[in-house]
């Protein structure tokens, strides 16, 4: 159901799959079967001293759920230049180990629900997508992560790479955010893993992980076209799947270079 628009609301760009408005300090989204517990997540990060995620507020008449509007801007395509810095780079490493950090010690209701089920080892809370359109930034500094609906548990790893596929970023030359050559992305790849103080094990895993990651994504949005969700069919007839599937393989032809400069000295 589409909830008509009051004079009160601004829409926000960017909301993907959703319909986003801001009113006043607070922002409005559709809620799913997962938002109570994306609620009591929130909540602990909150409590953990987690500064950099929205704090959630029920829902309202229209039964949609209530966050802060966090000041600042999202890194929409085109993104702005310092989002590709080292600097930008090493920051969301960092914000992505203290979101992990601050939520591995949540104990989900005995009946919580995931957008996407749980995976093993249960590490951590996943965001699911961390990305520069899921980015706030104040300045050039990123200080805060938003959309919290793929939240989940899993591994470390899961999220740490994707989130690398998305910063470093690890594109295919047929991607437009093609704009490294591969040793450039192996060295950023390597600064983001040091930043987020990676084990071995996990640097040994990342670029195997980033493209299951991939191939995980692609699955899921031909699930929900099948199923009938409209956005995700406009996505795929624009070609997302197609280019998930090409920057996939790009890590697999460069996985032995990325995991080269992953690895540290002993």
């Amino acid at each position: 159901m589409t909830v008509p628009k009051r004079l009160d609301e601004e829409v926000l760009a960017g909301g993907g799959v959703n319909h986003v408005v801001r009113i006043g300090s607070t922002v409005r989204r559709p809620a799913g079967p997962w938002t109570h517990t994306v609620h009591a997540l929130l909540r602990h990060l909150r409590a953990a001293g987690f500064t950099g995620a929205p704090r959630a507020h029920g829902f309202d008449a229209d039964g949609r759920e209530i966050l802060d509007f966090l000041p600042g801007h999202v890194a929409h395509d085109p993104a702005p230049d310092h989002v590709r810095s080292d600097t930008t780079l090493r920051a969301v490493a960092v914000l992505l180990r203290d979101f992990h950090d601050a939520g591995a010690d949540f104990v989900p209701a005995a009946d919580a629900r995931w957008y996407w089920p749980g995976r093993e080892p249960a590490e951590v809370i996943c965001h699911g997508d961390v990305a520069p359109y899921n980015c706030v930034f104040r300045g050039e500094k990123p200080v805060a992560f938003i959309d919290f609906d793929t939240a989940h548990p899993g591994p470390r790893i899961w999220d740490l790479a994707y989130a690398a596929y998305r910063f470093v970023p690890l594109a295919d030359p047929g991607n437009g955010d093609f704009t490294l050559p591969v040793e450039e992305q192996a060295r950023r790849l390597r600064l983001f893993a040091d930043a987020y103080r990676l084990d071995d094990e996990g640097r040994a895993a990342l670029a195997d992980t980033a493209r299951d990651r991939l191939d995980h994504l692609v699955r899921h949005m031909h699930e929900q076209a099948d199923a009938g969700n409209a956005a995700f069919a406009e996505h795929i007839s624009a070609g997302h799947d197609r280019l998930y599937r090409a920057d996939a393989a790009h890590i697999v032809r460069h996985a032995a270079t990325f995991t080269t400069a992953l690895r540290r000295e002993r």
